[in-house]
Parts: C-alpha cells; structure tokens; sequence
C-alpha cells in the first residue's frame, strides 16, 4: 500500500499554491524554506506526480496539481472540524463562530439578527467578515470560516445549504420615470438597457442579468458600481434604474433621497438568502440554531412591515 500524504505536506502544498511564493509560503507555515521544499518533495514522491513548477522568478501549480488542491483544502477543512467538534463536545453553543456576510445582505439584516442570537445564546460569540461570494466560499473551503450568509443561485455543490427565504428584487427610479408607471412594475427588454449594474464579482450583478433574462449588459460609458451606495447614486444622478433587494429597500436604503422603489408584478424575479457550511462542519448545532434565528426575524419583521408597500422614497 502506498504510502498517505500527511497533513503537513498537504498545508506545505495549498500554502504553496496561495502564495506562489517559497520564502513567504515557508513564513505563513512557521518553517524554514529547506523544510517546506523538502516537504513538497516529499508530497510529490509519494503521490508520483509533480504539484509545483518553479523557476528563479516564477512558481506555479501544475495542472494535475490543481486537481489536487481542492481535495487538499477539503482534506485539511475536514481534520481541523474533526479537532474542532471534539473539543466542542462538551460545550455546545458557546465559543467563537466565523461567520462571512455578503455586502448586499450584511447592513440590512445583520443589525437585527444579532442582538436575537446574543439574547438566546451568550456564551456564542460570532466574528464576522464581509466579502464577495467568491472570496467567502474560498475562505469557507480554506477553513477560516464556519458560516457564510451568501445569495442563491450561486455554485454550492458539496457544501451544506440551508435556504432561509426569499429576496424579490424592486424597481428603484426617480418618481417620474416612465418605468415607474401603470398599476404593475414590469421590466421589459427596452428598459434593460437603462438598467445599472454592480461591478463584475458581485452576484446581485449576475442576479440582475438572470431577472432581465439576460446573459450580459454592457454600457457604452463602461461605468458600474463598486456598491449599493453608489449604484443609488447613479440612479438619482439620472444615468438609469437599478433592480434593489427588498431587504435593502425596506432597510432604508433610499432613506435621504428622491428615488421610489416598487416591487415587480408576478411572479417577480427573486434571490435565495442561504447559510453554507463545509459538510463536515463541527458546528452543526450552530449552524441550525443561527438557520432558526435569521427566519424567525424574517418572519416577525415580514409581519410588522407594511404590506403591500406601494413604494417607498424619501422621508
């Protein structure tokens, strides 16, 4: 029988491939460059195949070796959690939990889920992390993260996905504008190119192009925005309409400005808010209970909201 791979080769090996780097790949391991070479040999000549090419300027990963990373980070993922539900055995809902929040959904429903979970668990701390979806999942895979509260559709197979409700998107114009008009909101083809877009790597961008049922939408000036902020901005400045989630609109977002948002006729196009985790997580117990917290506040917070919301705007 061949001999395994140990952990310790394997972290040598995806440092390798995160930093592309020996010297600063060896810092991040805490050893020695010799040490962290001599490991990756040692991966290769056991696996019997070549992970790393490098040169005196360049260092890649081999295509062979790319295959291998994602089993590599899913390797360690799952010996970290296997340690980390051990140690969690007998204190249950207690301790410190990674969790990474979307930009789209962390100011809006973050300042009321959190006081929820705090009142019913205090002895769980949650350390959060905002960022695109990608980079979330990355760190998720990577095992820097427990949880992340992402957007669906999105790429999540082999992880463990809770769905937690549904996120229709909103029309958001100046009060006049003609896509505004008529008892129903409607996005026909003409008014998708009016729309604006987030930047590319933001999946409410793509969320906007799947409503539209487009693939792409490209604007002459080549202008999108970085955030929600200024995709408002753009709209009040005149340059288009923008599609907004509900929980941002009923959040207040446009609290301040001159723009009116008002939901699409049926069935309107929606994303799925959704709480991921790695299948071998060691927090199980935590992540059900954070699932039951975010739904019953979306639950008590859809009975107190007025509805049907005709259209918000400035205060």
């Amino acid at each position: 029988m061949a001999a395994l791979p140990s952990l310790r080769q394997l972290r040598y090996f995806v440092a390798i491939a995160r930093e592309l780097n020996f010297t600063r790949a060896a810092e991040v391991c805490f050893v020695g460059q010799s040490t962290l070479s001599a490991g990756l040999k040692e991966l290769e000549d056991s696996l019997g195949v070549r992970l790393v090419e490098r040169d005196r300027q360049n260092v890649a990963v081999t295509p062979i070796g790319l295959e291998l990373l994602t089993r590599a980070q899913a390797i360690l993922a799952a010996s970290e959690d296997l340690v980390e539900y051990a140690g969690a055995a007998g204190r249950p809902m207690a301790g410190t939990v990674r969790l990474g929040v979307i930009p789209t959904i962390a100011p809006f429903l973050l300042p009321n889920v959190l006081p929820d979970i705090r009142e019913r668990f205090p002895d769980l701390k949650i350390a959060l992390r905002e960022d695109l979806t990608a980079n979330l999942l990355e760190r998720l895979a990577e095992h820097q993260l427990d949880f992340i509260l992402i957007a669906l559709p999105y790429e999540t197979s082999g992880l463990l996905v809770k769905e937690l409700f549904d996120d229709e998107f909103w029309l958001v114009a100046h009060e006049e504008d003609p896509a505004l008009k008529g008892k129903e909101i409607h996005l026909p083809a003409k008014m998708a190119e009016r729309l604006l877009l987030l930047e590319e790597g933001h999946c409410l961008r793509e969320h906007t192009l799947q409503a539209c049922k487009r693939s792409d939408i490209r604007k002459a000036d080549g202008m999108e925005a970085t955030s929600l902020l200024t995709l408002l901005q753009m709209v009040e400045s005149g340059m288009g309409i923008a599609l907004l989630p509900e929980m941002a609109v009923r959040g207040g977002l446009l609290n301040g400005t001159s723009l009116v948002a008002r939901p699409l006729a049926p069935p309107a196009p929606k994303r799925v808010i959704a709480l991921v985790a790695r299948a071998s997580t060691a927090h199980l117990q935590e992540f059900e209970a954070l699932s039951d917290c975010i739904q019953d506040r979306f639950k008590r917070n859809a009975k107190t909201s007025r509805s049907p919301v005709k259209s918000v705007g400035k205060n």
